[in-house]
């Protein structure tokens, strides 16, 4: 959800391309080599939450997300940019991937298409505004995961510290 308590990746930190063999973790996480990289103001669908589509079959949401990240990863050349380290060790990566000849932000096309979300702090406000427009828009087109029924996950995951102190 949130980049709070993110320290800044080493100025050496150099891009790298994503591996076709990463374990991906969530629609925004993935272990490779033995690290945890995380989508920059990303945030994926919870796994084990549920989306209904249109047909009322439940899916897992975090699932749904997952493949997309999975197809994007699988069938174009991504490289990514180390630019901060989370106090859990993760480094935090803003992703390019090359579409068409083009360069696009892997973190926009996700939220674009519907299978992600923009990530917020604690607060609930956007981590980027890119991404908060680009989720408003997928949300009025009802793309991807807004043409189901799910639980946003920014709404849980806030919810989370609130209940911890009751």
């Amino acid at each position: 959800m949130s980049a709070e308590g993110a320290a800044p990746a080493s100025a050496t930190a150099a891009p790298f391309l994503v591996s076709k063999r990463v374990e991906l973790l969530t629609g925004d996480t993935w272990r490779e080599r033995g690290k945890l990289y995380r989508l920059y103001g990303v945030q994926s669908c919870l796994r084990g939450t549920v989306a209904l589509d249109a047909n009322g079959k439940e899916l897992d949401c975090g699932n749904v997300s997952i493949a997309h990240l999975a197809a994007l990863f699988s069938t174009t050349a991504v490289t990514c940019q180390p630019i901060a380290l989370a106090l859990d060790k993760t480094t935090f990566v803003v992703c390019g991937a090359k579409l068409d000849g083009n360069t696009i932000d892997v973190g926009t096309a996700l939220i674009a298409a519907g299978y992600a979300f923009a990530a917020t702090d604690a607060k609930g406000n956007a981590v980027s505004g890119n991404y908060l427009v680009a989720e408003v828009n997928a949300k009025m087109k009802t793309d991807g995961l807004w043409a189901m029924k799910f639980q946003h996950p920014i709404g849980l995951l806030l919810k989370r510290p609130k209940e911890q102190d009751r």
